[in-house]
C-alpha cells in the first residue's frame, strides 16, 4: 500500500476516532505520519516515527540488556540453578528455590497471583517427604555429572539409589 500523500510505501496505518462510532483511516509513510501526529512547530525537532518504534523495541525487548542484579548470581545449593537462569526460563529447579530466592520471588508472586500463600489442591503424586525429594534432586544432579565425566560405574550406583527411593515413594 502506498502513502496517501506521496508515492512511498505506507509504513504507518493510523486510525483517528472522529466521533463516537466514527473513525478515519490514514496510510502514511514515515515523514507524513510524523507530520500528521506532531504539531507543526514540534515536527522539526521531534524524532522520526521509526526512531520512536526502534527505541520502544530495543528498550522493551526480552533480550535487551538490563542492569544485572546481585541476586542473578545467587544459586540454589540443591539444584544449582541461578536466579538469572530462572529469569530466562521462567522455571525453578526444585522446591528449595522458593526459600533461596524468597526475597526476589515474593513480590513477583504477589503481583501475579495477588497472594503468596497456596490455597488450592495438591497433586496426589506430590511427594509427602520433602527430604526424599531433596535427596532425589541431588542424586539426579550427581548422576548427570557422573555421566558427563563418563564414570559409568558411579552412574549405575546413583541410578540404582534413585530407583530405590522412587519405589519407596510408590511411583
Amino acid at each position: 500500500m502506498k502513502c496517501q500523500k506521496c508515492a512511498k510505501p505506507a509504513t504507518f496505518h493510523i486510525t483517528d476516532i472522529v466521533e463516537k462510532g466514527k473513525h478515519r483511516e490514514y496510510h502514511f509513510c514515515d515523514e507524513h505520519a510524523r507530520q500528521h501526529l506532531a504539531p507543526p512547530e514540534e515536527a522539526l525537532e521531534a524524532p522520526t516515527m521509526s526512531e520512536i518504534a526502534k527505541n520502544l523495541i530495543v528498550t522493551n525487548a526480552p533480550g535487551s540488556p538490563r542492569e544485572p542484579s546481585p541476586a542473578d548470581k545467587q544459586a540454589c545449593p540443591v539444584c544449582q540453578i541461578t536466579f538469572l537462569e530462572f529469569r530466562n526460563s521462567g522455571r525453578l529447579g526444585c522446591p528449595y528455590d522458593y526459600e533461596v530466592f524468597r526475597d526476589e520471588l515474593m513480590p513477583l508472586l504477589e503481583n501475579i497471583h495477588g497472594e503468596t500463600r497456596h490455597s488450592g489442591k495438591v497433586p496426589r503424586r506430590a511427594p509427602r517427604n520433602t527430604q526424599q525429594q531433596t535427596t532425589l534432586i541431588q542424586l539426579r544432579n550427581e548422576l548427570k555429572r557422573a555421566v558427563a565425566a563418563e564414570d559409568y560405574e558411579a552412574a549405575a550406583r546413583l541410578r540404582d539409589r534413585i530407583r530405590g527411593i522412587e519405589q519407596e515413594q510408590g511411583r
